[in-house]
């Protein structure tokens, strides 16, 4: 599609239209749509946008435009909406635009079979050693002793089953191979919607995987999360890939498993740094093929992904914002006084939740006393706070429910006008079969505080490290865990015991300066006096 001219807005455009700027190159499809006037620039230079962007309502853009400051000053009150083509949007000031109240889009799901698809063929290809005999053949050697593998009646294992897992699961099922995958925050009947069996702990799909995929978002706990003692749990003759996010697999520890062996191969689609340098292990790894991150360049998702942008901004102006929404514009200020501290309140309760009870079924929110203004945005913040960090898009207050559904959880709402023990007081309910969480809180003032864990009552500031503690009613229990604490030098800064009942179990929680390891947690777990101990991070 060539550029439209640059029109004289007195003489060219009609007031009752909606006016759309698309000012980088992509495949925007048709763009005649009743109630709206789309211009198309693409390649728009800088100081144009800046001039004219007060004559639109909502811009386009891919990753060529910073939507920075200074833009969305320029373009004044006018603008409601930004898309950005694509999944990324680190070339937009998220922060500067929900102040503004300027609503950012993306359209993650336009490349997901496309970056799926890539992933199984790499697969096949690491499997057949495509790149080793492509590279030897040019080189004018005839090799044909390399064996390679069938994928038929393999065992993939995938970590991750979002929506780019669920499809690569769909693929390889229909290439005849058993799939097994790891997501703690998918509810258990979308395993079995989907025909995946559901592997208990991380070790467990490893253990069981001739073949191994990643697809997770990139957060502090997916970095490096598949290193050198994960890929040594693999069979020997395993294959690997990642073209998810660079480092998922950690790149050092996949070089030293090609080198000896361990690995038949291995496929890559995205590095820790990009481009890799010339020197990058990467680049000399044996058995290893390679892509410069082309999940989403094909033909078909750069189409999808300028129309579906397109669509989604067009929607977003005439009132519908349930798809896409990468940011929440800033609540009106009358909504958030009135719900004070609730709403970060909300947020950590979620987030508490999830990690003591991931991948639930149902989440039920329930509300005690009368409080002062619609708890919606509530239960929103408490959905926002539970899916962080879990699935492919940033969840917030526009798209957290729609996420949730995606992610098979059934919300339940509960109001009791009735106060217990608190005035006002929000609990979050999670249930997985017949496992179920509860944890609970207040603010007094605009302090938020946690109220109940389970079925036990507790007081703590919801703050930094918290770990929690079962265990019997008897004496000692705090001392010995306090001693030990002590000799790894962890500072306890608050403390709440709770007991159903005198000699019966009990549950103490300490907010922790610092946070523990995987070994320090074990012990505390060791202890004759503890059940059980779980640390969560707020």
């Amino acid at each position: 599609m060539t550029a439209s001219p640059h029109p004289d807005p007195a003489t060219t455009t009609r007031p009752d239209l909606l006016r759309v700027l698309i000012c980088d190159e992509m495949n925007p499809g048709e763009l005649n749509f009743d109630g709206f006037d789309i211009e198309y620039i693409p390649n728009m230079p800088r100081e144009d946008i800046l001039r004219r962007l007060p004559e639109f309502d909502a811009l386009i853009t891919r990753s060529r435009t910073r939507v920075d400051v200074e833009l969305l000053d320029a373009a004044g009150p006018r603008l409601k909406v930004v898309g950005r083509g694509g999944v990324g949007v680190d070339n937009i000031d998220l922060d500067a635009a929900s102040r503004r109240g300027v609503l950012i889009l993306n359209a993650p799901e336009s490349n997901n079979v496309s970056a799926a698809e890539l992933a199984v063929m790499h697969l096949m290809a690491a499997a057949r050693g495509l790149t080793r005999s492509d590279a030897l053949t040019k080189s004018g050697k005839w090799d044909r002793k390399f064996l390679g593998v069938e994928l038929k009646d393999k065992t993939l294992g995938i970590v991750g089953l979002g929506r780019i897992g669920s499809i690569v699961a769909s693929r390889a099922q229909g290439l005849r191979m058993h799939v097994v995958a790891f997501d703690p925050y998918v509810s258990a009947e979308k395993f079995a919607q989907l025909g995946v069996d559901r592997a208990a702990t991380l070790n467990d799909l490893l253990d069981r995987a001739d073949f191994l995929t990643v697809h997770t978002p990139l957060t502090d706990e997916t970095d490096g999360m598949i290193g050198a003692e994960q890929l040594a749990r693999l069979r020997p003759g395993a294959i690997v890939v990642n073209a998810a996010r660079g480092n998922i697999v950690d790149e050092a520890a996949l070089v030293d498993a090609l080198h000896s062996g361990h690995l038949f191969a291995a496929g890559v689609d995205v590095f820790k740094d990009e481009p890799p340098a010339a020197d990058h292990p990467f680049l000399s790894a044996p058995n290893l093929s390679i892509t410069a991150h082309l999940g989403a360049n094909t033909v078909e998702a750069q189409e999808r992904v300028g129309a579906e942008i397109v669509d989604r901004v067009l929607a977003a102006l005439r009132g519908d914002v349930s798809r896409g929404a990468v940011n929440a514009p800033a609540m009106d200020d009358a909504t958030r006084a009135a719900l004070g501290g609730y709403l970060d309140l909300a947020e950590k309760l979620g987030k508490i939740t999830a990690q003591l009870l991931p991948g639930a079924s149902e989440l039920e929110i329930e509300f005690y006393g009368k409080f002062p203004a619609d708890t919606a945005p509530l239960v929103t913040a408490a959905l926002v706070g539970y899916l962080a960090g879990t699935t492919e898009d940033t969840p917030n207050l526009i798209n957290a429910r729609a996420l949730a559904r995606e992610r098979g959880v059934r919300i339940v709402t509960r109001e009791v006008e009735a106060p217990e023990e608190y005035p006002t007081e929000m609990r979050v309910l999670a249930r997985q079969g017949e496992r179920r969480r509860t944890v609970g809180g207040t603010v007094f003032g605009r302090m938020a505080r946690l109220t109940r864990l389970r079925d036990y009552r507790v007081e703590l500031a919801p703050e930094g490290f918290i770990l929690i503690v079962s265990n019997q009613d008897k004496p000692g229990a705090v001392a010995k865990l306090s001693n030990l604490l002590g000799t790894w030098g962890i500072n306890i800064a608050g403390m709440s015991l709770g007991r159903s009942e005198r000699g019966g179990q009990a549950l103490f929680t300490l907010t922790l300066d610092d946070g523990l390891t995987p070994e320090q947690l074990r012990a505390i777990r060791d202890l004759d006096v503890v059940e059980n101990a779980y640390l969560v991070q707020v």
